[in-house]
């Protein structure tokens, strides 16, 4: 495993993606070819980066962050979100980490204004009915705030208007999906940091930082 710096803790240090379209009847999704060099890259995705390699208006995508060659997104993350976002040369993880079906868990930690009484909590982990359906069962609590690094630009915050973090774990991919669930319970996200996806954690990772795994073959 190659790290990229070695941080104690969180600072302010500054895809070919896989087809969701329908095969035709009689078609089998072809199936990903192994590599000999499979790595996985743990990426601290900092606010208002694109989850993409170029981008002609010239905004801040993972090719200013990442120097790793032939590695990809499995999975996006929102150009107003932080947090972690894994990156591999390999199909087999990307499908796996994206495919719905494999029921991935992804941890988000959202900062949402006002204060969720126990009732809205329960509705989250029971599943709330957005416009796109019914969500699944999800994990959710109140946390204390974590020890994260400093947003630029800051979140605007209403000082008449309390703030509380939550802990909210789903295993589906839908857009904007965390934030979509907690407006529907009348506390609008004011930020969203993803922390894990399966067994996979920012750890120790610097925001704008990044870490190599080395995999098997």
């Amino acid at each position: 495993m190659s790290v990229n710096g070695k941080p104690k803790r969180f600072s302010n240090k500054f895809a070919s993606p896989t087809s969701t379209r329908p095969m035709k009847k009689g078609f089998k999704r072809p199936v990903a070819k192994p590599v000999s060099d499979p790595v996985i890259v743990l990426f601290n995705k900092p606010f208002d980066v694109l989850c993409q390699f170029t981008d002609e208006s010239g905004r801040q995508t993972l090719k200013d962050f990442i120097p790793v060659k032939d590695v990809y997104a499995a999975g996006r993350l929102d150009r107003d979100s932080e947090g972690l976002l894994l990156l591999t040369n390999d199909g087999k993880l990307q499908a796996k980490l994206t495919q719905p079906k494999k029921k991935t868990f992804k941890t988000y930690w959202a900062q949402v204004e006002g204060e969720p009484d126990a009732a809205s909590i329960k509705a989250l982990c029971q599943g709330v009915e957005l416009k796109d359906g019914m969500t699944l069962p999800a994990k959710a609590k109140v946390i204390d705030e974590p020890a994260v690094w400093e947003r630029t630009p800051p979140v605007r915050e209403r000082k008449s208007i309390p703030t509380t973090w939550l802990e909210i774990q789903i295993c589906e991919g839908r857009n904007r999906q965390v934030r979509r669930m907690t407006a529907h319970i009348g506390h609008p996200t004011l930020r969203l940091i993803r922390y894990k996806i399966g067994q996979w954690s920012l750890g120790d990772i610097n925001c704008g930082e990044y870490k190599v795994h080395k995999q098997e073959s």
